[in-house]
């Protein structure tokens, strides 16, 4: 069977790992980044209408100084990033799993938002809501990753970062596919791949849907 090499950081890696078996998939962790917190400072929430997470690592990784931040509702991209909110005893004011901009654009225009992010974070296009962004999380590189690379597997891509890692770490790429979750990310893996799909929009689901009909019905060789 084909394997899904899940290739994003703990914990989330073995979050999607175990979406994929949900599906008859075989998929296993194979983490290139691990994630760290950083010390950070809350700002004074009075100065905000509410948070933003594009990440669940945006709230897991934020420590004490997010009871600061209590009485703010969440604007969630993704059901984990909208599950750590509940987790972390915060109400939830709008989520939902095409991207952070398809968010921002279904909800209030010119809102205050804090957006807890990691350092190498996404920034929204040109979005209509004042947002201030504080890193409180950051994504290291693991040096030596456990890559066990087969003929035919097919690497999910959850981030550009995670297509320019791949790219430097293997080259026999004609023998893995890769299907990545936007453009950017495929782009950022390079060529000569054995093949790349791009999912319809930015989201796990979206990614494992995909990765699901390739499985199922590989090209012919």
């Amino acid at each position: 069977m084909t394997r899904l090499l899940v290739l994003r950081p703990e914990p989330v890696a073995s979050a999607t790992v175990a979406k994929a078996r949900e599906r008859g998939l075989k998929a296993v962790a194979m983490p290139l980044f691990e994630i760290e917190p950083v010390v950070w400072e809350a700002p004074k929430a009075g100065g905000f209408d509410g948070l933003l997470l594009t990440s669940a690592n945006g709230i897991r990784c934020a420590g004490g100084q997010v009871e600061k931040l209590r009485g703010l509702k969440v604007y969630a991209v993704g059901e984990a990033s909208a599950q750590a909110a509940r987790e972390a005893g915060f109400d939830l004011a709008g989520a939902g799993n095409g991207g952070v901009d398809r968010l921002l654009g279904s909800i209030e225009p010119n809102l205050k938002l804090l957006h807890l992010c990691g350092e190498d974070r996404h920034a929204p296009h040109e979005p209509r809501q004042k947002i201030t962004r504080i890193t409180t999380y950051r994504s290291r590189q693991i040096e030596s990753p456990q890559l066990a690379l087969k003929p035919d597997d097919i690497a999910l891509i959850h981030s550009p970062r995670a297509g320019r890692r791949l790219a430097e770490l293997v080259s026999n790429r004609w023998i893995i596919a890769i299907v990545a979750i936007s453009t950017a990310a495929a782009e950022a893996a390079g060529e000569g791949w054995k093949s790349v799909a791009v999912a319809q929009e930015p989201s796990d689901e979206a990614l494992l849907a995909l990765a699901a009909r390739l499985c199922n019905n590989p090209p012919p060789k």
